[in-house]
């Protein structure tokens, strides 16, 4: 992966980009490498009950993601480690390789670059000649910086800004990030504010040769935003070198640890790794198997599960949507039935009150009408999507909203993508629609996106057609309040997560594409 950028500057004259970076690429050795990032899901689990794994011990968690207390709410702040270093010295390359060796859930990577100011006008000219400073700590806006840190080491919900390098502005699209167990903060000046500062658990600066940063800035500055050489050397002579002497240098002093060689000092990587680990088992962040095992032998399925009887019909429909023959108008019709019982057995559960009306005849009716305020279906796309039709059909005027959620390439973690909710969505019930769940990874997060929308947890219903016992423990254990709903439940997970004796990928035969081998059942909801 390349490293961040950390300095900004002002396009050249594209046309001789590829002759400049091929010539580079002569001229100079290749300098550093990254491997990449294995495919990790939020939860490892293969047995009963679930396990999260690492590569050095087996880790107890019931299901639970490790940051949340028995309430369902989050026990500890979020672990934040700061990496500075000068630009191209390889720091987001160096915190890829800690999320990798750290292999813990929920990560995530913030990059400063996302920070800069935005430019005036005349601030815009000047980028556009090479005479605007991006490696003055006046670029960036440490208020907003601080403000995010804080907001998810608490586990909140934050607004990332997309900033655009070629245009040297803000693009109108933010990016929202949910709070993690461990927090990554990487830029040229993360350790140039005292506030800042103060929200670091661990301080790493990344201390890379400087002819070695030239040669990656110039590769990357080429062959990523189309710069010749010469622009590329003015910049770093001009404003890049005196900044990195100035304000960066002299940071070093304050890093808990130093890694020389950056990326390629894997002995260091090692060592914090192993001092974050410790760190998380000291704010009980992670649980030891031994300590634990004993009281959680048996895992009866929770109370808040609600499973449809499994008559007859049901069974029948059953045989026909798992069975692999199964043509795949034959597999839309009979999940459409389903997903229709389903829905009217939810419905069933919203709270009633008593009330009496009069027939055409005149006499009076003990009826029971619904108590709440109003059905708000959210679906989980792209599966969750086809259960719309079905909760149109039976309630009358529902709302409906969407979650888009996919993994971060790079971290492995479920990331919102995408969200519509109608307004004042807080003080309805909210119909949560997934179509299968293994692990509960997507169920999770859209129940996060719900609850920091302030959705009650007791008025969240997570319906899906097929459940994994690990999905609906994992989902129980961290939101004990939130009623699930489901047409049966299959006892497995395999290696691929997939749900056994399971449907298959639901996605993909119903809407008739063809899945990577290595889905699971919902990652229909994490990837795309």
């Amino acid at each position: 992966m390349a490293a961040a950028p950390a300095a900004e500057g002002a396009p050249e004259d594209p046309h001789d980009s590829n002759s400049s970076a091929e010539s580079l690429d002569r001229l100079y050795p290749a300098v550093g490498s990254s491997k990449p990032p294995r495919k990790r899901t939020t939860s490892q689990c293969k047995s009963e009950p679930p396990l999260l794994r690492t590569s050095k011990r087996t880790i107890y968690t019931a299901g639970r993601p490790p940051w949340y207390n028995e309430h369902g709410t989050q026990s500890k702040e979020a672990f934040v480690i700061g990496l500075g270093g000068g630009s191209a010295s390889g720091k987001t390359t160096v915190a890829t390789m800690i999320i990798e060796a750290l292999d813990v859930p929920w990560v995530v990577l913030l990059s400063m670059d996302s920070f800069y100011k935005v430019l005036t006008k005349q601030q815009q000219e000047q980028a556009a000649s090479n005479d605007f400073n991006f490696d003055h700590p006046d670029a960036f806006d440490f208020d907003l910086i601080i403000a995010t840190l804080k907001k998810l080491k608490q586990g909140k919900s934050v607004k990332i800004p997309i900033y655009d390098f070629t245009t040297h502005s803000r693009k109108k699209e933010w990016k929202t990030l949910y709070g993690a167990n461990v927090i990554i903060f990487e830029g040229i000046m993360a350790f140039a504010d005292k506030e800042l500062l103060k929200l670091l658990d661990l301080k790493i600066f990344v201390d890379t040769d400087s002819d070695i940063r030239l040669v990656r800035r110039l590769r990357r500055d080429i062959s990523e935003r189309g710069r010749d050489i010469e622009g590329v050397i003015k910049q770093y002579n001009k404003f890049v070198k005196p900044a990195f002497d100035q304000y960066i240098q002299p940071t070093m002093r304050l890093a808990d640890i130093v890694v020389p060689r950056g990326s390629g000092n894997t002995v260091a990587i090692d060592l914090i790794v192993q001092h974050v680990h410790s760190q998380l088992e000291e704010r009980k962040l992670r649980w030891d198997m031994a300590a634990l095992a004993s009281a959680h032998q048996c895992h009866p399925l929770p109370q808040t599960l609600s499973v449809l009887k499994s008559t007859p019909q049901v069974r029948g429909m059953h045989t026909i949507i798992r069975n692999k023959e199964t043509s795949r108008d034959e597999f839309i019709f009979y999940s459409k039935r389903l997903m229709r019982l389903l829905i009217e057995h939810a419905l069933s559960l919203l709270p009633f009150q008593s009330c009496t009306v009069q027939t055409p005849q005149g006499q009076d009716y003990e009826g029971r009408t619904y108590s709440g305020k109003q059905i708000t279906g959210v679906s989980i796309l792209r599966a969750g999507e086809t259960m719309e039709p079905a909760l149109r059909a039976v309630c009358k005027d529902v709302r409906i909203g969407t979650i888009l959620i996919q993994t971060n390439c790079n971290t492995g973690e479920p990331e919102l993508h995408y969200l519509r909710l109608p307004k004042d969505i807080s003080e309805d019930h909210v119909i949560l629609m997934d179509c299968t769940v293994s692990t509960g990874a997507a169920a999770m997060m859209a129940v996060r996106v719900l609850l920091d929308h302030d959705v009650p947890e007791d008025k969240i219903f997570l319906l899906s057609l097929l459940m994994a016992e690990m999905g609906v423990h994992s989902v129980a254990y961290a939101f004990p309040r939130v009623k699930i709903i489901t047409t049966a439940v299959d006892k497995k997970v395999n290696d691929l997560f997939r749900i056994i004796p399971g449907i298959g990928n639901f996605g993909d035969r119903y809407f008739g594409t063809d899945a990577p081998p290595d889905w699971s059942d919902d990652e229909d909801a994490l990837s795309t």
